[in-house]
Formats: structure tokens, sequence, C-alpha cells
């Protein structure tokens, strides 16, 4: 792989939460980028309604993922952090430089970015939102989205790579094993055989295997 350079070279921390799928985004790019053993795991009480002082005092949003670098810089946002991790080993191709390759692997990014903003706010509607005040509507409506996310993916599943990724397969396959983790209920493979065999492929990597999400 190329050389880090100098300036980069130090050890990074990850604020982080074992349940996000954010987090793993940034996990999973950095398995396969190399850069695993470059980065501390911190601990954090991320939560939609209760601030963590210890992820404020670095990112003012106070949310995960966050990015701590060597030299006490910070970066928040996977897209982001994957992208400067992406710096560090331009050789991979996790970002393609240029051409239809890079605005495909972006569009594939905000697709899974955005199946996982929905199924995040259906969730949140039940489970951070007092029982008087939630809307099934609306919780409703967000699994819409997610549901037409899933079309594209399965529409698109057979030119989904299965071993050198960009960043379009890291989250896609992200999105759709949050939705395992926490939508079982939807049982999104009945209606999805194409994307489904993709993501059974997807999973026997190393970099999916290191960083499935858990409780603890």
């Amino acid at each position: 792989m190329t050389p880090v350079a100098s300036q980069d070279a130090g050890p990074m921390q990850l604020l982080h939460a074992p349940t996000s799928p954010y987090v793993r985004k940034v996990r999973v790019s950095a398995h396969l980028l190399g850069l695993s053993e470059r980065i501390a795991l911190l601990p954090s009480a991320a939560n939609p309604v209760v601030r963590d002082g210890r992820i404020a005092v670095h990112n003012p949003l106070a949310k995960v993922p966050t990015l701590v670098l060597g030299d006490g810089r910070t970066l928040y946002d996977s897209r982001v952090i994957c992208e400067y991790l992406d710096s560090l080993r331009p050789d991979y191709g996790l970002f393609p430089a240029s051409g239809h390759a890079r605005w495909q692997a972006l569009g594939r990014q905000s697709l899974g970015d955005g199946l996982l903003d929905a199924a995040l706010l259906a969730r949140y509607e039940y489970t951070a939102r007092p029982s008087d005040k939630q809307w099934d509507g609306w919780r409703n409506a967000q699994l819409v989205k997610v549901q037409s996310c899933l079309a594209i993916i399965e529409r698109d599943a057979d030119a989904l790579a299965c071993e050198r990724l960009t960043i379009g397969e890291v989250t896609l396959g992200c999105a759709l094993g949050y939705l395992d983790f926490r939508f079982p209920d939807l049982a999104w493979r009945d209606a999805h055989p194409n994307a489904a065999r993709w993501h059974a492929r997807l999973q026997t990597l190393p970099a999916m295997q290191a960083t499935f999400p858990s409780e603890r």
C-alpha cells in the first residue's frame, strides 16, 4: 500500500457506539483500508435525546462517529471521516477519484445513508419519543422511504461489488445490516432476493464480520 504521510502517522481515536450503523460504516472502511489498528475505540453514551458531554467536547453536535486525530483535530459525520481515511490509503479506491465510478459510488453512499436516516427516524419515533407523542403516520412514512431504497438496491444488486468495495457498497451493506439488527420484522429479504444474495456474499468479508453491531 502507499505509505502514509508522516503528518498523518499518529494514532486516532473514534468516539463510537457499537449499535450505530454510521460507526460501522467508518469501521468497515478502516478495516478495508488497513487502518483499524491505528484507531482506538472510545465508548460514548450517544443518545438522540440526552447530550453526551464527552462527545460534545470534540463535536458540537455530540454525535457519533467522531474521529479525533493524533494532533487533536476532529472530524465528524461518517462521510467526512471515511473520505479522510481514504486519503490515507488512496490506492485502495474506496472513493474513486473521478468519472462515472466516483459519482456512482457517491450516489450509492447517499442511497444507503438515506435509508439509514429514514430507518433511524422510524425507530426513534417509538424508542425516543414519549408514548403519548408518538405518531404512527410519521413512522410509516419513514418506512416507505426504506422500502423505496430497498427497491433500488434490488434493481442494482447484480452490479454491486462483493470484494473490492467502494464507499457505495460499504454504506449499502451497513444499511441492510442495520435493518437486520433493528427491523427484523420487515423481513426485507423476502421481496428482494437479488439484494439478499449480494448481502450474503458481502457478509463473508472480514471487514463486515469484525463489525457486527451489538448492544454491548
